[in-house]
């Protein structure tokens, strides 16, 4: 459990830092001053900056800093990724030329999205290490010029209320033989347990780093219109390419990625407002730390695969046009744009704070099921 835990603060720490050195990045590069940029959260432990007289000066613990002209560059307590304070970024010091509330509408839109751009980046970044040194994916339609390696047959779901599930079958897991035969492709699999109902069968199999044997018992299953064990599986193996080919592999899965999460979102958004529920589960800290150590446990590549997929994720909600979010703070900038003035401070304010207490609600929400459900 313990290095579950380092495992998920190491993982999310990479993606928030990342996320924030986007902002901080573009900020710069546009002339905006930022006024701290730190590893972690406050309070802070200690910080580096360049005086008003071009010295470089050190500052413990929480200091004010009074004599700061350039960033301080600060290491904080909590190690859950990173920050940046943006001079002007709460709508003040609109007259300073090197403040964020000076810039023009579509400055301070790219901006503000330069965080999301870096989480879709950094996936790529993981996705392309991925491709380079192996990654595990369906052969199915596989590229004809890559290379294959550990070929075997892997659990993709397990049915509910499925022998599968009842007898300890997981997503993930590799069946390496059934009654001492070996199996490298589904057909033959599926043949040899289609006459088996009724009948225990001895499954070895690979979770992780783990052997196991699970006895399960076959039925007849409608959905197949044959004796199974109630899983879908595929066809998998570690594919990789030669570098150059596995950064266009590694981008072109994360714009695959993106849509399809896309969809998944827009389709959980439709169900909830038509009063359908939600048909997909929703995970929040916990959920994600849990599900963190199950990829660790499979392997590296597993865990940069994941880690991919989470930031994809966390890039797409946080650009979402919701109060307290990058998205909602562009949807008042489109707003501003359109009317020609900017919404008022007060009212702006409002909506951020009442936004980040709902989300801050939500997140509480799902945590207490995911405790439940998990522990």
């Amino acid at each position: 459990m313990f290095t579950t835990i380092v495992i998920f603060i190491a993982i999310l720490s990479i993606l928030v830092f990342a996320h924030e050195l986007g902002h901080f990045w573009t900020a710069r590069r546009f002339g905006v001053k930022a006024e701290e940029f730190g590893f972690g959260f406050p309070p802070r432990i200690g910080g580096i900056y360049k005086n008003k007289d071009g010295r470089w000066k050190f500052v413990w613990w929480t200091k004010d800093v009074e004599d700061a002209g350039s960033t301080i560059y600060s290491l904080n307590w909590l190690p859950l990724g990173g920050f940046v304070k943006i001079k002007g970024e709460q709508g003040d010091r609109k007259e300073e030329k090197d403040s964020f509330a000076y810039q023009k509408i579509w400055r301070r839109c790219v901006i503000l999205t330069a965080g999301v751009v870096m989480n879709f980046a950094i996936a790529a970044v993981f996705l392309s290490i991925g491709f380079w040194i192996g990654l595990p994916q369906s052969l199915d339609g596989i590229n004809s010029n890559a290379r294959i390696s550990e070929q075997r047959i892997q659990v993709m779901q397990v049915m509910a209320d499925s022998p599968a599930e009842a007898f300890g079958l997981q997503l993930g897991d590799i069946i390496t033989s059934i009654n001492g035969q070996d199996f490298t492709s589904i057909e033959p699999m599926q043949n040899f347990i289609a006459d088996k109902e009724g009948k225990e069968l001895q499954y070895q199999i690979l979770r992780g780093e783990e052997n196991l044997t699970l006895n399960i018992i076959p039925e007849y299953r409608e959905d197949a219109g044959q004796a199974g064990v109630g899983i879908a599986v595929a066809e998998t193996g570690l594919v990789s390419y030669p570098w150059y080919r596995a950064i266009w592999e590694g981008t072109k899965a994360t714009i695959f990625m993106t849509w399809f999460i896309l969809v998944a979102f827009f389709n959980l958004f439709k169900d909830l407002i038509l009063g359908q529920g939600a048909a997909i589960e929703i995970s929040g800290p916990v959920g994600i730390a849990v599900i963190t150590g199950q990829f660790a446990r499979l392997g590296f590549v597993y865990l940069l695969q994941f880690t991919a997929l989470l930031s994809i994720n966390l890039a797409i909600l946080n650009y979402l046009p919701f109060p307290a979010l990058d998205g909602g703070r562009v949807l008042f900038l489109l707003i501003e744009k359109i009317r020609g003035k900017a919404v008022p401070e007060k009212v702006e304010a409002i909506a951020h704070n009442t936004g980040f207490i709902l989300l801050m609600i939500l997140v509480l929400i799902v945590t207490f099921r995911d405790v439940v459900k998990f522990f």
